[in-house]
């Protein structure tokens, strides 16, 4: 398959040993809706807009029939407990590139390893089965454990933002790193 071939509307659910990366849909409103309201996740994600539940309502109705980036809910398989999102997005489908972003939040959501395990899940789709080049994102310098997450998946370091972000009356730098189809996998 190319890039040009898939369909970014009809998502496959991935599976990995502890997770079920579910297209995000209305029945993740609850957990999504914990997220945008988790203190830290906003901190992490340098996020400092609020959105009302009827916004995340919204955008749950229209993100499965986007045709340029791909949402997944990440759910523990035993539990069904929602930990948060992975996506693909800002798609540049002549460069077969995208960009990534992932956050988990709740109870017991961090620190065990799942931002690791579902971002070999997602990389593993984006470069064997939607056919892209290149995958790159963007972290804050203070957030260390997920800059060890990106390396364990394969991402390496392309540069660096300088204060990229206000958070707290401080300047945040933003580290930017990407991997490749030709790279090594973690």
């Amino acid at each position: 398959m190319t890039i040009a071939d898939y369909d970014f509307t009809s998502l496959p659910t991935l599976e990995t040993p502890r997770l079920r990366l579910e297209p995000q849909g209305a029945e993740h409103l609850d957990g999504l809706w914990a997220s945008v309201n988790d203190v830290e996740t906003l901190r992490l994600t340098g996020t400092h807009a609020r959105f009302s539940k009827e916004q995340i309502r919204a955008w749950l109705r229209t993100v499965a029939a986007a045709e340029d980036r791909a949402d997944w809910a990440v759910v523990r398989r035993d539990t069904g407990q929602y930990l948060g999102e992975i996506v693909l997005n800002d798609l540049a489908r002549n460069n077969a590139s995208m960009g990534y972003r992932i956050g988990l939040s709740g109870p017991g959501a961090l620190g065990q390893g799942y931002g690791t395990e579902a971002g070999r899940a997602v990389i593993a789709h984006a470069f064997d089965v939607i056919g892209l080049h290149r995958v790159a994102l963007e972290v804050y310098a203070f957030n260390p454990r997920a800059v060890q997450s990106y390396r364990k998946i394969g991402f390496v370091e392309e540069g660096r933002m300088r204060d990229a972000l206000h958070w707290d009356g401080e300047w945040v730098d933003a580290l930017m790193m990407s991997i490749l189809s030709t790279d090594l996998r973690g």
